[in-house]
């Protein structure tokens, strides 16, 4: 039986915090399906198609993990796709209150769904999608926030300066 895990987010953008929080999660599920929520309600920083591309293009060959997108409650989602686990990212005791809450609740609903989490890096402790939008929304260099490799003009619309 493969252990699969779901690693649910708007992932607006994907960042270099995700990608180590899905690298380590491989230490311990068989399979990680990153699961794009799409919410009709909310305009996105970076279309969904784009969203789902820079996380594919970071995970290129790599088949333990899985890009897909989603509209329905996770623990339904995670139900559907044979996933047991939700793998989900600590930066801070915030994050672990708000993580928490939505965990039990998660549980009450599908009690044979449960999360896991791991504290992030020190490194990506400041590191969040927010961050990273803010940044790339005034043209600064947002490269050391994000998946190293990928490409900056393509997803972003221009060229960071080198920073001295």
């Amino acid at each position: 039986m493969n252990k699969i895990a779901v690693f649910p987010g708007s992932f607006d953008p994907f960042t270099a915090g995700h990608e180590s929080l899905i690298r380590r999660g491989l230490e311990f599920f068989d399979k990680i399906i990153i699961a794009v929520g799409i919410n009709m309600e909310k305009k996105g920083f970076l279309p969904i198609e784009k969203r789902l591309e820079l996380i594919q293009s970071v995970f290129d060959g790599n088949d333990r993990v899985e890009v897909k997108t989603y509209s329905n409650l996770t623990v339904d989602f995670c139900v559907e796709n044979g996933a047991f686990h939700i793998l989900r990212g600590l930066r801070s005791s915030a994050d672990f209150e708000y993580e928490r809450s939505i965990a039990q609740t998660n549980r009450l609903l599908r009690p044979e769904v449960d999360t896991v989490f791991l504290l992030s890096h020190p490194e990506f402790t400041s590191v969040s999608s927010t961050l990273v939008r803010e940044v790339v929304q005034y043209k600064g260099d947002a490269r050391k926030f994000l998946p190293e490799g990928i490409d900056f003009e393509h997803f972003f619309g221009y060229s960071p300066k080198q920073q001295r």
